[in-house]
């Protein structure tokens, strides 16, 4: 018995020495436990003070505007269903969608018009699509984390849903369109959307709304979705079992992104019929990556996690900052093309959190060479010119 005992303590130590060398220790390295911050990009830069808590954030290419979904810090202490903060006595309804003009520093909070409020609009990920019948018409796809109306919110989760609104570009109302409610639209974060205002993918960043078995998706887990629906065939899961499922961008070609707030990579996805989806590749980063957007270059971008701590600490203490990132994924046309490293992954921003802190979201401007970072619960939006 005791040789058994010794043999099974051996080999839970082996196990446990080869788990933290393939997974834990690269799960600390990739939320930034030994990271050294080195400051980039972060000096010609300006805080729009206006625009607070703007999780995520999405440039109308041919105006300039920038599209914002935001909130209050304090708000988000107290309502964040992605980190299961669940406070519903304390539920705010002061969360709005804005636009930002960088030509001339304008900000203009959008009206909400013929939108059903009682259980109120919680803002998280958003998306803005020109229509394909009239450009100057915009669809906007807001996930909306709901109050619900059926049970404490931390034993139910949120009720969260899809907004589609209408607006045309520079205008100062959104028009409700329709609201998507479905199971499969179980813990939302991010969205892209289609040009006829009817159809989305969206990402689930969990595999339940709430309770203990959402930690073990941090140790690696995967329970998290990509999910599409139709206003008129519903809603489907279009691939699952991935891990850290967060932002979502679209490129032009149609080949979809999703960044992983958990272990530090983008996994590419490709449509097949009937709007399945199927991992063709991952890219990897060496660190947690949030909300990812595509400039009009086609060049893909992702919102850096310096560090994890760093970012629960400044959540958790106002007073904090938090060091953030800009990854810029481009194809690689250099001499390591020819061996085999097809994507350049360059850190086009760091900044220790004085400019930029504890950012989610990341737009650049290719046209006008503007950079622009905001954070969930941020005290400020961060414009910079790009070097």
């Amino acid at each position: 018995m005791a040789r058994t005992w010794l043999t099974f303590s051996a080999l839970s130590a082996v196990l446990l020495a080869v788990y933290y060398q393939v997974s834990f220790k690269a799960i600390l390295s990739a939320n930034g436990v030994w990271r050294e911050i080195e400051p980039v990009g972060n000096v010609n830069c300006k805080k729009v003070e206006a625009l607070k808590a703007c999780e995520k954030i999405v440039l109308h290419h041919p105006s300039g505007l920038l599209y914002l979904a935001c909130s209050t810090p304090i708000g988000r202490r107290q309502w964040l269903p992605a980190l299961e903060v669940l406070e519903e006595d304390k539920f705010s309804f002061d969360d709005y969608i804005a636009t930002y003009d960088p030509a001339t520093g304008t900000v203009t909070r959008l009206t909400f018009q013929d939108f059903p409020s009682t259980q109120g609009y919680a803002s998280h990920g958003m998306d803005v699509v020109p229509s394909a019948s009239d450009p100057r018409e915009l669809y906007v796809y807001a996930i909306n984390h709901r109050k619900p109306v059926q049970g404490p919110a931390k034993q139910i989760g949120a009720d969260s849903v899809v907004e589609i609104f209408t607006t045309t570009v520079g205008g100062k109302t959104l028009k409700h369109i329709k609201t998507v409610a479905d199971p499969v639209i179980n813990t939302p974060n991010d969205i892209v959307g289609s040009s006829d205002g009817r159809s989305f993918y969206f990402t689930n960043d969990h595999g339940v709304k709430v309770g203990f078995t959402r930690i073990l998706e941090f140790l690696g887990l995967a329970r998290t979705s990509v999910g599409y629906c139709h206003v008129d065939d519903g809603c489907k899961i279009s691939i699952a079992g991935l891990q850290g499922s967060n932002g979502i961008a679209r490129s032009q070609n149609g080949t979809i992104y999703v960044g992983n707030s958990k272990f530090g990579q983008i996994s590419v996805l490709e449509e097949q019929s009937e709007h399945s989806l199927v991992l063709t590749d991952l890219i990897a980063l060496d660190r947690l990556v949030d909300n990812l957007s595509i400039d009009e270059d086609g060049i893909l971008w992702a919102a850096g996690i310096s560090s994890s701590l760093r970012w629960f600490s400044a959540y958790n203490d106002f007073e904090k900052i938090a060091p953030s990132s800009a990854l810029r994924v481009s194809k690689n046309v250099g001499d390591k093309a020819y061996f085999g490293e097809k994507l350049k992954v360059e850190k086009v921003f760091e900044d220790d959190g004085t400019q930029a802190s504890a950012i989610t979201s990341v737009a650049y401007d290719a046209r006008r060479n503007i950079l622009f970072l905001s954070g969930v619960f941020g005290s400020h939006l961060t414009v910079c010119e790009a070097p």
